[in-house]
């Protein structure tokens, strides 16, 4: 066992112990050295992108979606807001009630008053109220399945500047891909998903493929790149997007394209839908 001085200086002791990252008496093994690592590697990747929202204005705005424990939310509320950005904001979005209640209850004890939880899922915060119209970072960690692409919808629908996520759970394009592929294999091309396990794989690239493709032709300049370190997981594909503000007409096409090429236009209205819809 170890002391807490590889914790940085002003970080919440309290909120590492909540995390399991340090034991109650405040003590580190190797299991939470590793923990502690994985979560420094993600924040070097998000606060450049908080830090450059500071710079245009003092209230930073970030949502969370698929928030679990809001175990993002704490340390980046811990590690930056509660010092660097007071006047910000983070909220949390989970459909599991009693998470979304023992995130309340874990923010009030440590006295972190920049931070929401909402009941919601992803579709349904697009539109609630308790939202604003504009949010500056949206970040998406594995949220399952189509949760992502309505994590995506939810930042173009607030116009967010910074959009981070690593998806996880793409079991839609490969069912598509799956109910079409006797039209398909009309078309060499399909032997890339003929068996079942490619159809799994292929079908995840492709969604990936798709929904940075969608977030090009919004205007966001993208760097696609893996989250190491989080060895617990084979989802670890991190997608880091940045508000231009010129849209993508070559993207869009080559997105339809796709589309149309592995017989999948009917998914077209999720990655074309009009920014707001869930």
């Amino acid at each position: 066992m170890t002391k807490t001085y590889d914790v940085r200086p002003g970080q919440s002791v309290e909120l590492l112990k909540e995390l399991h990252i340090l034991t109650r008496d405040g003590k580190m093994n190797q299991d939470s050295r590793r923990k502690l690592k994985q979560v420094y590697h993600l924040y070097q990747f998000i606060e450049p992108l908080l830090q450059d929202v500071l710079s245009a204005h003092p209230e930073v705005s970030l949502v969370d979606h698929g928030a679990g424990k809001s175990y993002l939310g704490f340390i980046l509320y811990d590690l930056f807001f509660k010092d660097s950005a007071k006047q910000g904001h983070v909220w949390g979005i989970e459909t599991r009630e009693e998470l979304v209640t023992r995130s309340r209850e874990l923010a009030g004890r440590l006295g972190f008053g920049g931070m929401s939880f909402l009941n919601l899922s992803v579709a349904e915060s697009i539109s609630s109220s308790s939202l604003p119209e504009k949010i500056d970072v949206v970040t998406a960690l594995h949220a399952c399945n189509t949760a992502t692409d309505d994590a995506i919808r939810f930042a173009l629908a607030k116009q967010a500047r910074h959009i981070v996520l690593v998806p996880c759970c793409q079991a839609e394009v490969a069912a598509v891909l799956r109910k079409n592929k006797g039209q398909a294999l009309k078309t060499p091309l399909a032997e890339l998903w003929r068996h079942p396990i490619h159809t799994r794989e292929f079908g995840s690239q492709v969604t990936n493929v798709l929904r940075c493709l969608q977030l090009e032709a919004h205007g966001y300049q993208l760097n696609v790149t893996e989250l190491v370190g989080w060895e617990h997981s084979m989802k670890n594909e991190l997608i880091i997007a940045t508000a231009k503000g010129l849209p993508g007409r070559k993207a869009a096409a080559r997105l339809a394209e796709i589309l149309d090429t592995l017989g999948i236009a009917e998914l077209g209205e999720r990655f074309f839908a009009p920014v707001g819809m869930a």
